[in-house]
């Protein structure tokens, strides 16, 4: 049976890669700083360990990942996917306080996650890291650089832990989501459409018109990706940044 631990796992992408993963018979455990979604998965998932973390939180994340460790007796796959939209506007309009809370939990808790990951993974002699970055960690991204310098960042952090980790049998591999229907799109295009002065329509046509398939994606498309890589099928994958966005050309308007 495979392990599986992933952070915000109660919502959204990570409630889609989690459900994936139990579907197909796997032990899985997820935190989330959201304790209404935990208790509605908890509810849909009584298999499951979750628990109401914030990633960001050295001591707490301490206590949640050691209670996984002991339980689990190990961890095969971790899905470090917690993250934030952070401020939008001109970088000139931006907060110091808010730019700090965005890179803390997209890269700090990133950091946490993968640093126990690392030593239980080193002593097991394998597994595998997946972490969640963004088209916006591919490409420019105007208005939002809070949100792409965190998750350039998490490609960096990718490469660096695949060539650390390589040779003690650890795969880490990198999604980059692009547009995601669901709630938190939902909060992203009205946000950006506070920032841009434009309806939240336009918002909505821009992300659709920067796409060649010039479509959104699904959280089910995301998860299906993370499957994937948790197989057998992709043992040889590690160090690669897999863009899941029906192949985003731009993001700027």
């Amino acid at each position: 049976m495979t392990r599986v631990l992933i952070t915000a796992g109660a919502a959204g992408l990570g409630r889609a890669m989690a459900e994936g993963c139990l579907s197909r018979g796997d032990r899985v455990a997820v935190c989330d700083v959201d304790a209404s979604a935990v208790d509605a998965f908890r509810t849909a998932n009584p298999q499951a360990l979750a628990e109401v973390v914030d990633v960001t939180d050295e001591s707490a994340m301490t206590a949640f990942l050691g209670r996984v460790e002991e339980e689990f007796g190990g961890v095969d796959v971790v899905c470090a996917n917690a993250g934030t939209g952070g401020q939008a506007g001109r970088i000139e309009t931006l907060d110091l306080d808010a730019w700090r809370a965005c890179l803390d939990v997209n890269l700090t808790g990133a950091f946490l996650t993968c640093r126990w990951a690392a030593r239980v993974m080193r002593a097991q002699g394998d597994g595998l890291i997946v972490l969640t970055s963004s088209t916006a960690g591919l490409h420019g991204y105007p208005l939002r650089a809070p949100y792409a310098s965190a998750k350039w960042a998490i490609v960096g952090l990718t490469k660096t832990l695949a060539m650390e980790l390589g040779p003690a049998g650890i795969r880490v591999n990198a999604i980059c989501p692009g547009a995601v229907e669901g709630d938190r799109m939902d909060r992203v295009v009205a946000m950006e459409s506070a920032a841009s002065g434009l309806s939240p329509e336009e918002v909505r046509a821009l992300y659709v018109r920067g796409v060649s398939l010039r479509s959104w994606v699904t959280a089910e498309d995301v998860a299906e990706t993370v499957l994937w890589l948790s197989s057998p099928a992709a043992r040889k994958i590690s160090g690669q940044i897999l863009a899941i966005d029906g192949h985003t050309e731009t993001l700027s308007p």
